[in-house]
């Protein structure tokens, strides 16, 4: 049975597909995020108050809200981004999930990957996070794990890579 993968007989015989167990992504990453939100609008914000202030009176200075407005609005919206990331190990390929409006999933097929990265800046090695960059062999389908504790990120770095060779052996 080609293309069953995944699949067992219901109580009415029809094959049901079984649901994979999908990870999300530690809280630091929201964190990180949420810091550097901070840490953008914040004196954003302030430079523009005093700018106008000082240069077309208070009145003017109220425009600086809009970029505190940004601020309020994008400190949920992270929140809501941060639970939409989950990623989920099948027999035969790796999905990843994302997206609050715009769902979009990326199904890696383990035999179609190349290259398999961890990498972590200064600002994710101070949080203890790690990017796991999946390279295959159509550019479209290269995908991105951000926010990974290390560890996790070099375990699935490790598998991605045996089972990609394993499956690509044939070729």
């Amino acid at each position: 049975m080609a293309g069953m993968t995944g699949m067992t007989g219901g109580a009415s015989g029809a094959p049901v597909r079984e649901e994979p167990g999908w990870r999300g992504l530690p809280v630091a990453m929201l964190r990180l995020r949420r810091l550097l939100l901070v840490l953008w609008l914040v004196p954003v914000t302030v430079a523009t108050g005093l700018l106008l202030a000082m240069t077309a009176g208070p009145v003017w200075a109220l425009f600086a809200l809009l970029p505190g407005g940004l601020l309020v609005w994008g400190w949920p919206m992270l929140g809501r981004n941060w639970r939409s990331w989950r990623y989920a190990e099948r027999a035969d390929d790796l999905l990843i999930q994302r997206g609050v409006m715009w769902r979009e999933e990326t199904v890696v097929p383990y035999g179609r990957m190349q290259l398999v990265e961890v990498e972590s800046g200064p600002l994710q090695r101070k949080f203890g996070l790690a990017s796991l960059q999946l390279h295959t062999a159509a550019a479209a389908t290269d995908a991105t794990i951000p926010g990974l504790d290390p560890a996790e990120a070099e375990r699935l770095r490790d598998r991605l890579t045996e089972l990609g060779e394993a499956r690509s052996a044939g070729l």
